[in-house]
């Protein structure tokens, strides 16, 4: 979904070189999701990402695992929100809805948006969740085919001028790279719903060189097209004037929609495993919504009031997609297997962990920078 949308923007900001960043990550995630399939080869009683942390740190493992999952759903929810809203105000550029004093014509478009998608948060079965969800993916497919098809149709002339290496930039945008590949937290459900687990590491492979394939063709077309004029989002870069650009466009409007049941389910399972064992399903169900809906209506608050798609989803990716996708795994594995690894595996686990610390503490500060100077810099815009 999102990460697709800036790859061409995290390409043209740390220059051709950087795309060696993004393979670099994706065989560092589809290792680490290889060692969660370990994990929980070696520990069959956990059912989730969670459950690993637990098995292995404990208490303490449990509750730091699943603060930075909530945290990465919350920021990315964020996320998909301000994408929503930056894609609703260039379908509908030059629309003007009478002031009402508060919201402007584009927001006042994106909280109907979040508004009709409320609703699938009271959804509680996770099979129509996932074929609600399941629709974010066929539009993935319909955003790269009309950059592809604006590429060879669309008339524009290629943009080279990009240089070979950006080094000030890669840990800025390696935040966005790890968010592409972002999917870790939910690997052990998929392991354990599988006929036959021990092809999972086979199906991650696969799965993951798809989408690396997919995110280095975008990478590449986004930043050849447009260069240094290339947009956060590679729709907002697309001619106005094409019928790719307008279908893109829906494309990626309806993709954060169709998402939020899926990325806020974790939070709803969990919140219904605490609450009393006396309360009626009913009433859990009005629970879990109403949690679900306020919590949604302060996302888009927050949505609006930082509108920076890119620093936000680095910040996402750096502060705790690292931690989740790389760091995280290579850790469960050495405590769950210690004593039984060999000196090359343990010199590469704890290789990876520090590459991990080493890039999620740098994209943290320097995205944080980032944010930080773009709300001063608004902030003094609207004071003059």
């Amino acid at each position: 979904g999102l990460g697709q949308l800036s790859t061409p923007y995290a390409l043209e900001n740390g220059g051709w070189a950087s795309i060696f960043l993004l393979l670099v990550l994706g065989l560092i995630c589809t290792y680490t999701s290889h060692l969660l399939g370990k994990c929980l080869h070696m520990s069959p009683k956990s059912l989730s990402y969670v459950d690993i942390g637990h098995h292995a740190f404990g208490s303490k493992g449990k509750l730091l695992v699943s603060t930075f999952i909530y945290l990465e759903i919350f920021m990315a929810l964020v996320s998909y929100t301000i994408s929503l809203h930056d894609n609703l105000a260039t379908v509908f550029t030059g629309t003007y809805i009478p002031a009402t004093g508060v919201m402007s014509t584009s927001q006042l478009l994106t909280l109907v948006a979040v508004l009709v998608a409320l609703p699938s948060l009271w959804i509680r079965n996770l099979s129509s969740i996932s074929f609600l969800s399941s629709g974010g993916i066929l539009m993935s497919g319909v955003i790269f085919s009309c950059v592809v098809f604006t590429a060879a149709f669309g008339g524009v002339t290629p943009d080279n001028n990009i240089p070979m290496i950006r080094a000030r930039s890669i840990p800025s945008i390696s935040g966005l790279y790890v968010f592409s590949y972002g999917g870790h937290i939910v690997f052990p459900d998929l392991y354990k719903s599988m006929k036959d687990p021990s092809k999972f590491t086979k199906v991650s492979i696969v799965s993951f060189a798809a989408v690396t394939g997919l995110y280095t063709s975008m990478a590449f077309l986004g930043a050849k097209m447009f260069g240094p004029g290339v947009s956060s989002q590679i729709t907002l870069s697309l001619p106005p004037h094409l019928i790719f650009t307008r279908v893109a466009l829906w494309a990626t409007v309806i993709t954060p929609m169709t998402k939020y049941a899926l990325e806020f389910a974790p939070f709803a399972i969990q919140l219904e495993r605490i609450l009393p064992s006396w309360m009626a399903p009913q009433t859990k169900t009005i629970v879990r919504g109403t949690v679900g809906s306020v919590l949604l209506l302060v996302i888009l608050t927050l949505a609006l009031s930082v509108p920076y798609f890119e620093h936000v989803l680095g910040l996402t990716g750096s502060l705790v997609s690292t931690s989740i996708c790389v760091v995280f795994p290579c850790a469960f594995y050495l405590k769950i297997s210690r004593g039984e690894l060999g000196r090359t595996v343990l010199v590469l686990n704890w290789a990876l962990i520090g590459v991990g610390c080493v890039l999620g503490a740098s994209g943290t500060i320097s995205s944080s920078k980032l944010l930080i100077n773009s709300l001063r810099r608004a902030h003094h815009l609207h004071s003059s």
